[in-house]
């Protein structure tokens, strides 16, 4: 099995082809890590977004990185937790999408936020295991395709629980 890089530290400040923006169905900013790569990335992601018209909930778009030092920023759309068994599902597939959009454009290097876990309430222990299982099968249906993925911990708890799903 590859292994899955864990790292902590501002995702803006990451070198990848890409790194995965956190996102809302508008794409045009909000708080937390979304909030903070428009802010990097500059004002023309903002308006690359503006021409997207949204994202669905569990699935990906792909934009130029500009400011940032990743090339270009996956934007996926979280789930809002609600206890639900969707929830897991669709927390799956921003996973998943965001890294079948990576390979479909060619790129071999991609950093991920954690997704859902911030004012989305997605239980973070819940949404590491399901990030980790996730990219897992990714990894395993896409063997013959080299990819350095990386789970991106915003703090010393995050990290932890990362450190401890991959181990």
């Amino acid at each position: 099995m590859k292994d899955i890089k864990i790292i902590k530290g501002d995702i803006t400040k990451m070198k990848a082809n890409a790194i995965v923006n956190a996102a809302n169905n508008s794409l045009l900013g909000g708080g937390g890590v979304d909030g903070a790569i428009h802010r990097a990335a500059g004002p023309r992601l903002l308006e690359e977004c503006m021409t997207l018209h949204g994202c669905p909930t569990g699935e990906a778009r792909i934009t130029h990185g500009y400011n940032l030092p990743a090339k270009y920023v996956i934007h996926t759309v979280g789930p809002v937790y609600a206890g639900k068994t969707s929830d897991a599902h669709m927390l799956a597939s921003c996973y998943y999408n965001s890294l079948a959009l990576a390979k479909k454009v060619g790129l071999h290097s991609v950093i991920f936020s954690a997704i859902s876990t911030g004012v989305y309430g997605y239980p973070a222990e819940s949404a590491a295991k399901v990030a980790v299982d996730t990219i897992q099968k990714w990894q395993k249906e896409n063997s013959d395709y080299k990819m350095d993925i990386s789970l991106c911990a915003y703090d010393g708890r995050m990290y932890r629980l990362y450190e401890k799903m991959v181990a």
